[in-house]
């Protein structure tokens, strides 16, 4: 079986067959977590007799794995032996062998982030037929807003494209966060529910961050004052001064590209939508007035400012909110003098 294409994950987590050894591997700890507890499921059927949790310590005894697997449970059925945590080394990969090797019906599940493809246990169980290795990456584009938009379908909901979108932009760090937040969303729009961008927003978005893109969005369309209200809140809410600047350079770097697109004949519209990660829809119109308002040159010239800026917050002994205030201020009075 080795190692199992992405494609083909979700239907093995729901039913493993013959597979005598699972390696979860990868940078999303959440993830891994999340397919483990898929296969706990699939396999012990809820049945607390049918799992098996054995410390990452007990894998110096290279039988026990194939030990624990091989014996049946008392209310029968197939167990499942689950181990976390588990690194690189000699006695991972022997206890892995063994419980490949193995007489017994039970599932051994070995959970290990970071683990490096060249290592001796991961060898082990991908050159084995009773082997399965899955990579779990974080995700990220339209394969991350198919794994929201399955998660929410399994919590009793649906949502809308603009939704998803936006929540693959906010969410996918760490997986059990996303899932935490989804459940919370479900529960916000009810059993058979539809998710619309705008419930999104209202139960998934960070104070703070929201506030932040309203205020960088006007800054960049030349409205000072509701720039300067929403950058009121923003800070209220939590934000510093280097994540202000830091995320006002990500937005002129944004806005950069599509003037360049439009430089070389895209309308502003079709140049705002060859954007990705692609700009949330509320934002769009304030997006589009400030592609007409700024040069590339100019915008290069902004993000150089911008760099400045953060420097300045880091080297002098200028309070840092001011030095955010005053760039965006200053980016506000430039977008409002080319009106």
């Amino acid at each position: 079986m080795a190692k199992l294409d992405a494609r083909r994950v979700s239907a093995f987590l729901a039913d493993p067959g013959s597979c005598r050894v699972v390696l979860l591997h990868g940078d999303d700890p959440g993830l891994i977590r999340e397919r483990a507890e898929a296969l706990v499921r699939s396999v012990a059927e809820g049945d607390a007799l049918r799992l098996v949790e054995v410390p990452r310590d007990g894998l110096r005894s290279a039988g026990l794995l194939a030990t624990e697997a091989a014996s049946p449970p008392l209310t029968g059925g197939r167990c499942l032996v689950r181990v976390r945590e588990v690194g690189d080394g000699v006695a991972p990969a022997n206890a892995a062998r063994a419980a490949l090797a193995g007489p017994g019906p039970g599932l051994v599940v070995m959970e290990a982030p970071e683990l490096r493809t060249s290592t001796a246990l991961y060898k082990a169980v991908e050159g084995s037929a009773a082997g399965a290795v899955i990579a779990c990456y974080r995700e990220r584009g339209s394969e991350l807003s198919g794994s929201i938009a399955r998660i929410l379908q399994e919590l009793g909901v649906t949502a809308e494209p603009a939704a998803l979108e936006w929540l693959a932009q906010r969410l996918g760090e760490d997986r059990m966060l996303l899932r935490r937040e989804l459940e919370k969303l479900a529960l916000f729009v009810g059993a058979g529910g539809r998710v619309t961008p705008e419930a999104a927003v209202a139960c998934v978005a960070e104070g703070s961050a929201l506030d932040l893109e309203e205020a960088l969005m006007a800054a960049l369309a030349g409205d000072l004052a509701s720039a300067d209200k929403a950058l009121d809140t923003a800070f209220a809410e939590g934000a510093n001064a280097v994540q202000v600047v830091r995320a006002a350079l990500r937005h002129v770097q944004r806005l950069q590209l599509a003037a360049l697109a439009v430089a070389g004949g895209a309308a502003a519209s079709a140049a705002v939508e060859g954007l990705r990660p692609p700009v949330f829809f509320r934002h769009k119109p304030a997006f589009e007035r400030a592609l007409r308002l700024w040069r590339p040159d100019s915008l290069e010239a902004a993000g150089t400012a911008l760099l400045e800026a953060e420097r300045r917050t880091k080297t002098t002994g200028i309070p840092a909110e001011v030095i955010a205030r005053t760039i965006l201020a200053t980016l506000a009075r430039q977008a409002a003098a080319r009106r």
